[in-house]
């Protein structure tokens, strides 16, 4: 008598609703079983499937952080305030007051021209023009960390009539939005084509089961059979397959991250801002979770419909 047929709950006596919802639970627990019977071959297709779901998942995480990264960084930009010659000492102190009561200004700095001379200074690159000068021709400058929206407070600095110069350097920031954007379109391309690999793997592996199996589901269908009891165990094979390498994905991400976290601390405190990687949340995981496990489901399901289709019972 074929395993399946041998091993499935007995049919007689109870509900239909009943009998269905055993065979579902039969179903979980042996092809778990299948799974532990072959580890290392197990093993071998859920790493090859939890690879193809890291690659596009690991980018997608790349990006999030870089655009959160760019956004600390942005938040942190220093705008410096050149004013004009004729505003003295006590003027510019007067708009540093003027500017820190702005809500869209987190701080102001007041450098005074003999500050921006010592510091040139300290640099080593300009000391001796500096001893040919007979005055300090450096303006008074007033340095502020944005507090809120960093380009409409330097366009309403530009309207300063004390302003001589805004130095903001912004275009780092476009450029950076445009490769994020290049960067989620190919996160798209690339889940697509890799999750289509996983998919193939997953089918490729309950193939090769169903072949080695051929001649017990041949009974199945001579003793009538229905095809979704036929298919209901490979369906949850793949689930399986797709839970597992889910997992494993989530686990090589989350080494990945605790390698990279420090080295990109040191970065974004280089720019003044602090930082920390973040992965998936919750409804992150169990989504991640749910897809892999989906996958394995859809790739398990295409496999066993063809071949419930190819063979009909009196091909056995």
């Amino acid at each position: 008598m074929p395993e399946a047929a041998r091993n499935a709950p007995a049919r007689s006596g109870g509900s239909p609703i009943g009998t269905w919802m055993d065979h579902h639970a039969y179903s979980v627990v042996a092809s778990l079983g299948r799974l532990l019977r072959r580890p290392w071959s197990t093993a071998l297709t859920i790493g090859v499937m939890a690879v193809a779901l890291a690659l596009p998942l690991g980018l997608w995480l790349v990006l999030d952080n870089l655009g959160r990264l760019g956004g600390s960084i942005d938040a942190s930009r220093e705008i410096s305030v050149f004013l004009r010659e004729d505003v003295d000492a006590a003027g510019a102190e007067a708009l540093a007051v003027t500017l820190r009561a702005r809500s869209d200004v987190g701080s102001v700095v007041h450098r005074t021209p003999d500050e921006g001379l010592i510091e040139l200074r300290e640099r080593g690159q300009f000391g001796d023009a500096i001893d040919a000068l007979d005055d300090n021709p450096l303006p008074h400058v007033l340095i502020l960390t944005p507090g809120g929206d960093e380009m409409l407070l330097a366009e309403s600095l530009r309207r300063l009539p004390e302003a001589e110069l805004v130095q903001h350097d912004a275009q780092w920031r476009q450029r950076l939005d445009g490769w994020l954007r290049f960067g989620g379109r190919v996160v798209w391309v690339l889940a697509a084509l890799l999750g289509l690999g996983a998919l193939l793997v997953v089918g490729n592996t309950v193939r090769l089961d169903i072949q080695s199996r051929r001649e017990e589901l041949g009974v199945l269908q001579l003793l009538g059979a229905t095809d979704g009891f036929i298919r209901r165990p490979f369906l949850y094979l793949g689930a399986w397959y797709g839970l597992a390498s889910g997992a494993v994905a989530l686990a090589l991400l989350g080494a990945a991250a605790s390698a990279l976290d420090a080295p990109l601390a040191e970065l974004a405190a280089s720019y003044g801002a602090g930082f920390a990687l973040r992965g998936f949340g919750p409804a992150g995981l169990f989504a991640v979770l749910g897809g892999a496990t989906a996958l394995g489901w859809i790739g398990a399901g295409v496999v066993t419909g063809h071949f419930l289709r190819q063979t009909r019972p009196t091909e056995t």
